[in-house]
């Protein structure tokens, strides 16, 4: 069992890694034996994140700021990691945007064209930076992660739905295009996790009671239920995954 999530001499970039989900991550990950890039848009977070995993595993981690709305930051990530680390095995694309609330008649370009660049187009120039050295090796797993509301619409986080959504197809088509050398690339859709990016629904036990009251489960996710799903799909444990989606939501897609 231990040899099927065994992540020894990996190299993982997770963006959005210095809270929530992409923390979650990145600390597993380490804990299974890989070497991790912590990358969000400010750096002293990612440094703290960083230098907390390596109190628990030494070298483990390091910290490259990036902004995803910027194709130059993405390309310095890894350039940055491939000169630190020398490879890049596994790509973790967490980091999202999602500016506005309320219905689709309302939202502006503006914000629309944010929540499709950042969570559609970013994703795809930080894949097709990193596959190239993937695919030389014949081995590389990418994980995009979406989420259940790309499975369903939405009064008011539509446009959100929409990028989340076109998440899975861009994992299935890369999954076509870069299988033949043996990179893997999946999504993982989570239902409503208790991070910041979420806060408004769970902030008080009422709403935290409301917003879980149709999960069989009866409780929203922690950002480590998601976590065990990415060590599993970068692992040998899912080397036979490629083209899918994972939905880690308690139930309530049910």
């Amino acid at each position: 069992m231990g040899e099927l999530f065994d992540l020894t001499g990996k190299v993982a970039i997770i963006t959005g890694s210095s809270r929530g989900i992409g923390k979650a991550i990145a600390e597993r990950m380490a804990e299974h034996g890989a070497k991790v890039v912590i990358s969000s848009r400010k750096a002293g977070p990612c440094d703290e994140v960083a230098a907390a995993i390596n109190e628990k595993h030494p070298g483990a981690a390091i910290a490259i700021p990036a902004s995803i709305s910027s194709k130059e930051d993405l390309q310095r990530l890894v350039d940055e990691t491939t000169k630190q680390l020398g490879k890049i095995d596994i790509v973790v694309c967490n980091a999202a945007t999602n500016p506005f609330f309320g219905p689709m008649s309302k939202i502006t370009d503006d914000a629309f064209r944010k929540i499709l660049d950042n969570n559609i187009i970013a994703n795809n120039w930080l894949i097709q930076m990193a596959a190239p050295q993937m695919r030389e090796r014949r081995e590389g797993a990418v994980i995009i992660i979406s989420s259940i509301g790309g499975l369903r619409g939405s009064t008011g986080i539509g446009a959100y739905n929409i990028s989340k959504a076109a998440d899975f197809q861009l994992a299935r088509n890369l999954a076509v295009e870069l299988g033949p050398d043996n990179v893997r690339v999946n999504c993982i859709a989570p239902g409503l996790v208790k991070t910041d990016f979420a806060k408004a629904l769970w902030d008080t036990p009422e709403a935290e009671k409301r917003s879980s009251a149709g999960n069989p489960l009866r409780r929203l996710g922690e950002p480590d239920d998601i976590a065990g799903a990415a060590v599993f799909l970068a692992s040998k444990a899912g080397s036979w995954m490629t083209g899918q989606a994972i939905v880690v939501d308690g139930g309530s897609t049910c």
